[in-house]
């Protein structure tokens, strides 16, 4: 029988397949190298991309609220002008109220009262006066309601006084001027 040594040919086996295994390992690393280098690089070009866009965000947002600012600021203006323009307007409207409450007092005023002074706040009148009777307080506190011009006389005070020989009474009442709706427009 004859004797055939198989061990150099599976020794040169062997070591082929080592060399095929060590270029197929290396094909793998280098393959894997090249996969993981492209993942990075489209990762990187991404995150690029949304630190773009979010920087662009961030101006448009700066941009939006110094718009918002000036559109705040416009509105107080605005608004300070409608005040400034409301108080004009109740000052032209009342321009004439104090020559219309004079003239109410005048006609509604009975005999034998006179007044001593006559002050006004806002649109709250004080009233006070010396009659020769209470009955004409009453008469002039209903003259007063029934006024267009004024309602709600409230008497605050009534007294005797003696002046020489008469005797008077002094008197302190309130009354409201009637005022105008103001239109809104």
């Amino acid at each position: 029988m004859m004797r055939i040594n198989l061990l150099p040919h599976r020794e040169a086996r062997r070591k082929a397949q080592q060399k095929q295994f060590f270029i197929a390992l290396g094909v793998v690393i280098g393959v894997g190298a090249a996969v993981a280098y492209g993942v990075y690089y489209h990762l990187g070009n991404q995150f690029d991309e949304q630190v773009a866009r979010n920087k662009y965000l961030t101006d448009e947002i700066a941009k939006v609220d110094k718009d918002i600012a000036e559109i705040n600021r416009l509105k107080d203006q605005t608004a300070s002008l409608l005040a400034r323009k409301q108080v004009v307007e109740t000052l032209q409207s009342n321009r004439s109220e104090t020559v219309h409450l004079l003239d109410q007092l005048v006609r509604q005023l009975p005999d034998g009262m006179y007044l001593r002074s006559v002050r006004q706040q806002g649109a709250k009148v004080a009233i006070n006066g010396v009659t020769q009777s209470q009955a004409r307080v009453s008469t002039l506190m209903r003259n007063l309601e029934s006024s267009q011009k004024l309602n709600n006389p409230a008497l605050v005070e009534i007294k005797a006084l003696s002046q020489g020989v008469t005797r008077a009474n002094e008197f302190t009442m309130n009354v409201n001027i009637v005022r105008p709706k103001p239109e809104k427009g």
